[in-house]
């Protein structure tokens, strides 16, 4: 399946001179998502992987849907302040300033194995950060799965000590 033609464009949103790849459509389309689950399950065999963590908001998704797939658990990776219960943070910077994400305390045993999920790889601070704060907590990446990749942005570079797959890359 070409998912290229599923993946919709917005020229100047969030602002202008931004031409935003929203993956959207595909989630109207359940043959989308099945292939979308086989191409990534070519890449990352189930016996490593111990749990999916899905990035905020649009990650949680792509985690689901692996999940499901691989009948394993999902976690979130949310944005400060969302989260119940005891976090652990992590801050860094983002091209516009800084941002804070969390992951709930307990929600890794020593030693799981995470495979890091999320529809789009841009510059890759949030994805490098994510990794930092699973292994802050004692887990163990796997590698990450990417729907979309914007190559221009480099954000491989920050992550390429990792094992990574992106299926769409403009």
């Amino acid at each position: 399946m070409n998912l290229r033609d599923k993946i919709a464009e917005y020229p100047n949103f969030p602002k202008k001179g931004i031409l935003f790849r929203d993956f959207s459509p595909i989630l109207k389309d359940p043959s989308a998502m099945e292939s979308i689950a086989d191409e990534f399950s070519k890449y990352f065999h189930p016996k490593n992987i111990d749990i999916f963590a899905g990035i905020e908001s649009r990650g949680f998704i792509l985690a689901c849907i692996l999940a499901t797939r691989y009948n394993k658990g999902m976690m979130m990776i949310r944005k400060a302040g969302k989260l119940p219960g005891k976090t652990t943070k992590i801050s860094y910077t983002i091209e516009y300033g800084k941002d804070t994400i969390e992951i709930q305390k307990d929600i890794l045993e020593e030693g799981q194995r995470v495979l890091i999920c999320d529809d789009l790889l841009a510059t890759g601070g949030t994805a490098k950060a994510s990794a930092k704060l699973i292994e802050k907590v004692g887990g163990k990446i796997v590698g990450f799965a990417f729907i979309i990749e914007l190559t221009d942005l480099n954000g491989m570079k920050g992550i390429s000590n990792y094992d990574c797959k992106s299926l769409v890359k403009y």
